[in-house]
């Protein structure tokens, strides 16, 4: 099993479309470790660590966003595995 680190910044309609707490769930639900928060210029940033498979289903999410939300770009950053994350949190 492989771990890596996944750190994005998506933008679109983004924020005030429940985008963070519908990442949290998710990546709660994959098993994931790590953070999720919105960006003074109006993006959603966050970094993911876990299996390889469950993050680029992760990754997969993340292109698409919830139902009321509309992604227009995500920056994709695979970084080394560092595990300094207990669960995955908002910030």
């Amino acid at each position: 099993m492989k771990l890596v680190r996944l750190h994005v910044i998506i933008s679109g309609m983004v924020q005030g479309v429940f985008f963070r707490y519908n990442t949290i769930a998710k990546a709660r639900e994959l098993g994931l470790k790590g953070w999720v928060r919105n960006t003074d210029e109006g993006k959603v940033e966050a970094v993911f660590e876990g299996e390889e498979k469950r993050v680029n289903e992760m990754l997969k999410w993340c292109q698409k966003g919830p139902p009321a939300s509309r992604v227009d770009e995500v920056k994709i950053s695979f970084e080394e595995h560092k595990g300094e994350f207990n669960s995955f949190e908002r910030r």
